[in-house]
């Protein structure tokens, strides 16, 4: 037994090789375990073409390794004796192989880690849990930060992150351009459509891939999504082409036209690298000095470059941080009381609001939709509706291809529907027709008039903002930041006040 390898095993959102587990380990005395389990594809019923890029990244990813010199044992999700499960699998390994311990760094998820917690009993071998050095901010750092705070602001956050990398940040120690945050600068609305407006580059499917798409075409085929437009990269390689091409293309207007939207251009200016950071395909503090070389270098605006890298070493830092220090019980927190079911129209787009249509369409098509798309329409609907938020939680971690727990929840139950009761966002994000109209281009071909609150051809999304406000009134009249709403509709006239909650109700039973 003395004579026994070191079990190593990496799981599917670890595809960087020098992964905290791998970094110190000696290849010789070393079994690295890689494993497509049942369990993983099916406790959310994931979206086709994220399961797909998940399989497919982690079979090249163990080819990457094999090149590197390391012994791979890699379970496939059709071999006829996998278990299903992490457990299952790390149990049979220990059989094959006869480790005489298992490092493995630590999981992003509650689920998970409380797998990796209980191995060492299970197993009787010694397990190192090597903490997750991708992050800029460990579990305690952040548990730190917070227990010195009353409200667990952000943009705070995110300048001691700025402060800690020196990304953005002058040689006296002030941030770049005399401002921290330059998102005044990010909210243009959508420009005219330009032929020459950047696209991502797709990928298309090699040998491997091939070979993924028709298990998962067979296996998934109830799960929603699409797997004709498949087009992520699933190498590192490819991650870097596209790594490259957002930075060419589309980080010049990215800040511009992060919160805009389009018919048919689901991708406009953004990066479309989240899946592959959040998988470890790309270093996320390597893509921000590249940004931020970009900038120095006269290649991109201060705003730009500012937004960009906010969204990573501040809000995705941010996120996990309150993820580990909420704990569990964060998922099912519900603050507003909402329980409506989601309606049966997410998971085919087929609805009239034409907003709606659009960013459940390409993310049926796309497994994606970019941040504004989720919060302002989706997210936003599921808000005013009164969404049962778990269900809108499990909902987005379902459809998205870098939708991750850790990363997920919390941008839904805190920032989306405000379930957290003002944990992270010091209002909700609740907004009517007007705002859609002004961000993009959906009012202007929608079956509803974005200018009427109240008939058969108003905008949903105006009487529900209204009868939002009205119901939740006993949480929210007291927030400062909605006084403007409240006043205002204090100032209606009685009649009007009823008759928009009626028109709300009306929608409302129509999805009942």
């Amino acid at each position: 037994m003395t004579d026994g390898p070191v079990l190593i095993p990496i799981l599917g959102d670890q595809l960087a090789p020098d992964i905290a587990a791998l970094r110190d380990a000696d290849k010789a005395r070393s079994v690295v375990l890689m494993m497509e389990v049942a369990d993983e594809t099916t406790y959310v019923r994931h979206h086709k073409a994220k399961i797909a890029f998940i399989l497919s990244a982690m079979r090249h990813h163990a080819d990457r390794l094999r090149a590197l010199g390391w012994t791979v044992d890699y379970v496939k999700l059709d071999d006829t004796a996998n278990s299903g499960s992490f457990t299952g699998e790390v149990a049979r390994a220990v059989e094959r192989h006869k480790p005489v311990a298992i490092h493995v760094t630590e999981a992003g998820e509650w689920r998970v880690q409380a797998m990796l917690d209980g191995w060492a009993l299970r197993f009787g071998l010694p397990v190192t849990v090597h903490e997750d050095d991708r992050f800029l901010c460990s579990h305690g750092a952040f548990d730190t930060w917070a227990a010195a705070r009353t409200r667990l602001r952000m943009e705070y956050f995110y300048r001691d992150m700025r402060r800690k990398t020196g990304l953005l940040m002058t040689a006296e120690g002030k941030p770049e351009g005399g401002e921290w945050n330059y998102d005044a600068d990010n909210r243009k609305p959508p420009p005219q459509r330009d032929l020459l407006m950047p696209q991502p580059i797709r990928f298309r499917p090699d040998a491997i891939t091939r070979d993924v798409l028709g298990i998962v075409a067979d296996r998934f085929a109830d799960h929603i999504g699409s797997l004709d437009h498949f087009h992520f990269a699933v190498t590192h390689e490819d991650a870097m082409r596209q790594q490259r091409r957002f930075l060419d293309e589309a980080l010049p207007h990215f800040g511009d036209y992060q919160d805009a939207m389009l018919t048919d251009e689901p991708f406009l200016w953004h990066a479309i690298l989240s899946p592959y950071i959040n998988a470890g395909l790309l270093d996320p503090l390597a893509l921000c000095r590249a940004v931020e070389a970009r900038y120095r270098a006269g290649k991109a605006p201060l705003n730009c470059a500012e937004g960009f890298i906010r969204q990573i070493i501040g809000w995705r830092e941010y996120v996990r941080g309150v993820y580990w220090h909420e704990g569990p019980d964060y998922a099912r927190r519900n603050a507003l009381g909402a329980t409506r079911p989601l309606p049966g129209f997410y998971w085919t787009g087929e609805t009239d609001m034409h907003c709606m249509a659009q960013a459940i369409g390409q993310t049926i098509d796309h497994a994606y939709a970019h941040h504004i798309q989720r919060l302002m329409i989706t997210g936003n609907f599921a808000l005013l509706a009164g969404i049962d938020p778990h269900q809108v939680h499990v909902w987005y971690l379902e459809v998205y291809a870098d939708a991750y727990e850790w990363v997920e929840l919390p941008n839904t139950i805190g920032m989306s529907q405000f379930a957290d009761g003002g944990l992270l966002g010091s209002k909700p994000y609740a907004a009517g027709g007007a705002y859609i109209n002004r961000m993009s281009d959906y009012c202007g071909t929608c079956r509803y008039d974005v200018k009427q609150r109240i008939g058969e051809d108003a905008c949903p999304f105006n009487a529900l903002y209204w009868d939002f406000l009205a119901r939740n009134e006993s949480a929210l009249g007291r927030n400062v930041r909605l006084a403007m709403p409240y006043r205002n509709w204090a100032r209606m006239d009685e009649q009007v006040r009823a008759a928009t909650r009626a028109q709300a109700a009306r929608f409302l039973a129509s999805l009942d």
